[in-house]
C-alpha cells in the first residue's frame, strides 16, 4: 500500500497528464465542517496548454501520454515559444512578446490540452444562432472582437480593454500576468478573488435560487454547494457581451473545484448552452497552491491605460486623412 501512495505521489510531481486525486487524500476542514480550499492558487504551470486537442495528437487519449512524452512536449514548448513560433498562444489566446514579460520561459503544463469533454478533445459545433452570432459581433464583448474598427466611441471596445472585465472563465486562464486567485471561505459562502482586473466572485452555499432571470451580470448569478470535498458551482445570468466564446446570455457554467492534493486543485468547467453549441462541452485545469507569503496584488488596469484616447484619437486622424485625400 505504501509502494502505491508513493507511486501516486511521484506521477503527479512528474506532472502526469491525469490527474486523479493521491490515493487517500481527504481535504482538511474548516472550523463550521466544510472542506477547507482557501488559499491562493496560480495557473502559471498551465501557460501554453492549448485549449483544444493538437491535430499532432489525434486518436490520442490524454491517458495515453506518458509523464516522459509530457515533458519531451514541455521541452519543445518552451523552445517553440522562446523562439517566437506562430500558433504557441497561452490558452486565453494572447501571446505576449517573450521579451515583454520573460527573459526566457519553460513549460510545465500537466495536460497536453484542455478539452476532456467531447473525448476528440475539441469545443462542439456551433448551432446555426451560434453561427449567426460569430458573423454578427456584439459591441464591446471582453474578448475584444471588434479589433479592426471602427471605433466611434469607447464602447466599440472590448470590455477587456476598459478596464472593466476579462470574463468568467477568462479571468482563470494563463495570460502571462495576473496568473493568482484566492478563494476564500466564510460559513455559507465562497468567495474567488481573481488578481485579472481584481474581481471577486462571491457564491452562496446555502441552497438559495438563483436571482431573477431579468437580472443579467458580467460574471453571471453563482450559486455553490459540495459534492464531497469538490466545490461545485453553478453561474447564470449572464450578459451576451461577457459570455464565455460568444455564449448566449442563457449560458449555464457549472465549474468543480476538486483537491487533489495538499498543493493542488482540479478546476473543470462546463458549459451547456444549447444556443450556442449542439452539445455542452467541458475543458479541465490544475491550480497550483502557492505558499501563504504570495499575495493577490492589486491590478490597478485604469492607471497609464492610455489605449482608449489613443485608439479612438487614431481613428479620428484616420477618418480626417480619408476626408483630405477625397477633396484633393
Amino acid at each position: 500500500m505504501a509502494s502505491k501512495l508513493l507511486t501516486a505521489a511521484a506521477f503527479a510531481i512528474a506532472g502526469g497528464v491525469l490527474l486523479s486525486a493521491q490515493a487517500g487524500y481527504k481535504a482538511p476542514r474548516t472550523a463550521w465542517g466544510d472542506p477547507d480550499l482557501s488559499g491562493v492558487y496560480s495557473n502559471d504551470d498551465e501557460t501554453g496548454t492549448p485549449l483544444e486537442r493538437p491535430a499532432q495528437f489525434e486518436g490520442r487519449r490524454q491517458e495515453d501520454i506518458t509523464p516522459a512524452e509530457l515533458q519531451k512536449i514541455n521541452k519543445e514548448r518552451t523552445e517553440q515559444f522562446n523562439a517566437g513560433v506562430a500558433g504557441t498562444e497561452f490558452a486565453g489566446g494572447l501571446r505576449p512578446p517573450t521579451h515583454l514579460i520573460f527573459d526566457s520561459f519553460e513549460r510545465r503544463n500537466s495536460r497536453v490540452w484542455l478539452v476532456t469533454d467531447p473525448p476528440d478533445g475539441k469545443v462542439p459545433a456551433l448551432t446555426p444562432e451560434g453561427q449567426q452570432r460569430l458573423r454578427r459581433p456584439q459591441r464591446g464583448v471582453s474578448t475584444n472582437a471588434n479589433p479592426v474598427g471602427p471605433f466611434n466611441s469607447y464602447e466599440d471596445m472590448g470590455l477587456y480593454d476598459r478596464c472593466i472585465t476579462r470574463g468568467i472563465p477568462n479571468s482563470m486562464m494563463p495570460a502571462g500576468y495576473g496568473s493568482n486567485y484566492e478563494i476564500e471561505q466564510g460559513q455559507g459562502y465562497a468567495a474567488i478573488r481573481y488578481e485579472m482586473i481584481h474581481e471577486t466572485r462571491v457564491v452562496p452555499l446555502d441552497g438559495r435560487p438563483h436571482v431573477s432571470k431579468n437580472i443579467r451580470l458580467d460574471l453571471g448569478d453563482a450559486r455553490g454547494h459540495w459534492e464531497g470535498d469538490t466545490l461545485v458551482v453553478e453561474t447564470t445570468n449572464f450578459t451576451e457581451r461577457s459570455a464565455y466564446r460568444g455564449a448566449s446570455a442563457d449560458l449555464k457554467m457549472t465549474e468543480r473545484f476538486k483537491p487533489i492534493s495538499a498543493t493542488a486543485v482540479d478546476w473543470s468547467v462546463t458549459f451547456d448552452d444549447p444556443h450556442t453549441w449542439v452539445r455542452p462541452w467541458t475543458f479541465t485545469m490544475k491550480l497550483t497552491k502557492k505558499d501563504r507569503s504570495q499575495q493577490v496584488f492589486e491590478y490597478a488596469c485604469h492607471e497609464g491605460n492610455y489605449a482608449m484616447p489613443n485608439i479612438l484619437s487614431a481613428q479620428r486622424s484616420a477618418e480626417r486623412a480619408a476626408q483630405g485625400a477625397t477633396k484633393d
